[in-house]
């Protein structure tokens, strides 16, 4: 028919498949050769076999790097997980040891201030009352915090205002069910302290920034950046020994405190009773005022 191609022919047909078997053949008896080689010169098998490695060698190199970076890289991944777990559980033993050290050294500051002393009276028994933090009145004329717990409580005006790390502040306000602690970063606050090494007395002033500062230090007075500074007790106001915070900065006529503790997080704050009145103590009215 007009349009179709001739298919090859009969002869073309039977040479291609004499080929084929002669291919089967010529792979199998080459096989059989290189078995009976094998196990007749087993030197001369090894050598080939070395050379067809060598050859090969670059490029199993080539593609084994990658599989050894990824191994290095998980490897490295792990270390650093570990590294970062075994940090935090230093990180958190560091800072238990650190509150032991607050409570060693407030000890031992007390106990050399006492020596000379033949007719010491104990610091009456203080109970802490939890209150959390309801409220932030911080900002650029006031920093303050209202707390969810007032005079049912137990919270009375002038109380000292702590948490784990140091010195919060103290109530201003108290209603019935909440109350008002001033920090020791407003421009009102003002706290009798100490500098724990030298026992030096001086008043913490805020001044509604970060860090608040020292006034009233003795003429000749030495305070140096590294400082603790605890509350001093005096005037009544305050429990003595609590920790404030460290010199951060010593300038001509300036020295800042930087707080132990952060306000910006905080969430549950303990006020300590210790049974102290002082110049800051309750207002009798606003109290029977907010207990009706």
């Amino acid at each position: 028919m007009v349009g179709q191609r001739p298919g090859p022919g009969p002869r073309i047909v039977a040479i291609r498949q004499m080929a084929q078997r002669f291919t089967y053949a010529t792979l199998v008896l080459a096989s059989f050769a290189l078995l009976m080689l094998s196990k007749a010169d087993t030197a001369l098998v090894d050598g080939v076999r070395a050379k067809v490695v060598d050859a090969f060698a670059p490029i199993l190199d080539a593609v084994s790097r990658p599989v050894t970076a990824g191994q290095e890289m998980v490897a490295t991944v792990h270390e650093m997980t570990r590294l970062h777990e075994e940090n935090a559980r230093l990180r958190e033993e560091n800072e238990r040891l650190l509150r032991w050290q607050t409570a060693a050294r407030a000890l031992e500051a007390e106990n050399a201030s006492l020596r000379d002393l033949l007719d010491y009276v104990p610091a009456p028994t203080a109970r802490a009352i939890s209150g959390r933090v309801i409220g932030d009145h911080g900002g650029a004329f006031a920093h303050s915090v209202i707390l969810n717990a007032g005079s049912r409580d137990g919270v009375r005006k002038g109380q000292a205002a702590v948490t784990g790390d140091g010195l919060v502040g103290r109530v201003a306000e108290v209603g019935r069910l909440s109350s008002r602690v001033l920090l020791i970063t407003d421009l009102n606050s003002r706290v009798p302290v100490l500098v724990e090494t030298t026992r030096t007395r001086a008043i913490l002033a805020g001044d509604n920034r970060e860090r608040p500062r020292l006034m009233r230090l003795p003429n000749g007075a030495a305070v140096s950046s590294g400082d603790r500074i605890v509350t001093s007790g005096h005037a009544g106001a305050l429990p003595p020994g609590i920790p404030v915070g460290i010199v951060a900065s010593v300038t001509e006529g300036l020295i800042e405190v930087q707080p132990f503790v952060d306000r910006h997080r905080l969430e549950y704050v303990l006020v300590a009773d210790t049974g102290l009145t002082g110049i800051l103590a309750s207002d009798p009215s606003a109290s029977d005022g907010a207990d009706q």
